[in-house]
């Protein structure tokens, strides 16, 4: 019982017990190394600054472009009630007030939860579509192969009366073959 394979197998043992202790000390230098040390008494300034930053980040592009979007609305609105004033144009909008009025009413944390639910739902349908033409095209390609595969060993496997192999269709495969890849 404790020949060569068994030595192999233990060397190989041993390589991968000493891999996951290097791993794991790897793994704790790194999480030391990004994460965030504040002085204790500062935390609370350090943690409000950051909960900021979070907010900021979670404003998407599309806002600034919407509110954009109302401003020209109202200057075209603008344009057009136009008062003519010794070659002068005045306008009763302001910018300030388009902004107040194009600012975006804060979302219920229900309303939040549901647009997360659509758009964790919709990804999840997607994933599914892909997966499924991804599963076809497969199948496909295997039926493809084995139908190949099975006119190639008819044609091979074809016998004279006498039962020898007929090397005439053989030779002609070959051929055909030959042809198809230059």
């Amino acid at each position: 019982g404790r020949g060569f394979a068994f030595r192999r197998k233990q060397k190989i043992e041993r390589q991968y017990r000493r891999l996951l202790r290097k791993g794991r000390k790897v793994h704790s230098q790194q999480d030391d190394q990004f994460t965030d040390t504040y002085p204790e008494h500062l935390k609370h300034l350090y943690l409000a600054e950051e909960e900021m930053l979070k907010k900021r980040r979670h404003r998407t592009p599309e806002d600034s472009v919407l509110s954009e979007e109302k401003v020209n609305k109202a200057e075209d609105k603008c344009q057009t009630n136009v008062t003519v004033l010794l070659g002068k144009s005045t306008c009763t909008f302001s910018y300030r007030l388009v902004v107040t009025q194009g600012k975006f009413r804060k979302k219920t944390s229900n309303q939040k939860a549901k647009e997360e639910y659509e758009k964790i739902k919709a990804e999840r349908a997607r994933k599914k579509e892909e997966a499924e033409k991804r599963k076809q095209q497969r199948e496909e390609a295997q039926r493809l192969y084995r139908q190949k595969k099975m006119e190639a060993y008819k044609i091979l496997s074809k016998k004279t009366k006498k039962g020898q192999p007929n090397l005439n269709l053989q030779v002609e495969f070959l051929l055909q073959k030959i042809q198809q890849n230059t």
